[in-house]
């Protein structure tokens, strides 16, 4: 199973409660700080929610 590389590229700032709740049960906290997730649909639809504030790359 793959693992997503992912990380936060913008501020949380003027993001709606729900999105920061996302960002916060990604791990993510800071700018440029990067966390690693197994490759789920449960991972996958928080990001697709943040997917302005994050960047996300695949790692074997």
């Amino acid at each position: 199973m793959a693992t997503l590389k992912i990380t936060q590229i913008k501020s949380r700032i003027g993001s709606t409660a729900q999105q920061c709740k996302n960002l916060d049960a990604l791990g993510l906290r800071k700018i440029n700080q990067t966390v690693t997730h197994s490759d789920s649909a449960i991972i996958k639809g928080m990001i697709t929610r943040v997917k302005h504030l994050v960047k996300v790359e695949v790692v074997e």
